[in-house]
């Protein structure tokens, strides 16, 4: 399974913002939804790739939060409440958002494998982190201007620029340009990548198959 730790930065000198984060997130599929934790901080456990890409590239869009992700067991059965829940994930989700938070200009977000879990995890969550923080340089890297737009093209569906445009009353040139200046399908392209190998993680560290 996989440990979500996402980590408020500079708390001390803002407003909390976890509320925010929590209604933002709460509609994605979770083992143990997101909760606060201590502090400025909220986990979830989660046993879906996909939804771990999700939470994950929502919260950078954000900006201002750290995002760990960490691979390996969760003790089973599963408790009400993350706070409750323990296991070798947790250990790895600790570690890496510690490391998130020390990434400088890179995006905040590191994934680790448990300490448990073997060299082949650890290669495979390396190989996952490399490929979220490319997607994470597209996705943090937009303007405004830009996702007023690209919030109206859905990725999967064609004739989704022209759709937009009508939509907005625009150009289909000016949905094209966004689209392309954002690298909102070359994001959508590598989401799978990277889900694909947290999951390669994630049963190298001793997770059966989905």
């Amino acid at each position: 399974m996989f440990v979500l730790t996402i980590d408020q930065k500079g708390s001390r000198s803002s407003q909390d913002r976890v509320p925010e984060l929590l209604a933002l997130l709460r509609p994605l599929g979770m083992e143990l939804p997101f909760e606060r934790t201590v502090g400025d901080e909220a986990q979830a456990v989660v046993s879906s790739p996909d939804a771990v890409v999700d939470a994950a590239l929502l919260a950078l869009r954000q900006g201002g939060w750290s995002v760990g992700i960490g691979v390996g067991t969760v003790g089973l059965p599963l408790p009400r409440s993350s706070r409750e829940a323990g296991g070798a994930a947790f250990i790895a989700a600790r570690a890496a958002v510690e490391r998130a938070k020390k990434t400088g200009d890179r995006p905040p977000i590191a994934v680790s494998a448990a300490p448990d879990a073997g060299p082949s995890a650890a290669e495979a969550a390396a190989h996952a982190e490399a490929v979220l923080v490319l997607i994470a340089r597209l996705v943090c890297g937009r303007s405004e201007a830009e996702w007023r737009i690209l919030e109206h093209v859905d990725p999967h569906k064609w004739g989704a620029q022209s759709a937009a445009a009508r939509m907005l009353g625009v150009s289909s040139q000016a949905v094209s340009n966004a689209v392309q200046r954002a690298g909102w399908q070359e994001e959508w392209a590598a989401r799978p990548a990277a889900a694909v190998l947290l999951e390669w993680a994630d049963r190298a560290a001793g997770s059966p198959p989905r």
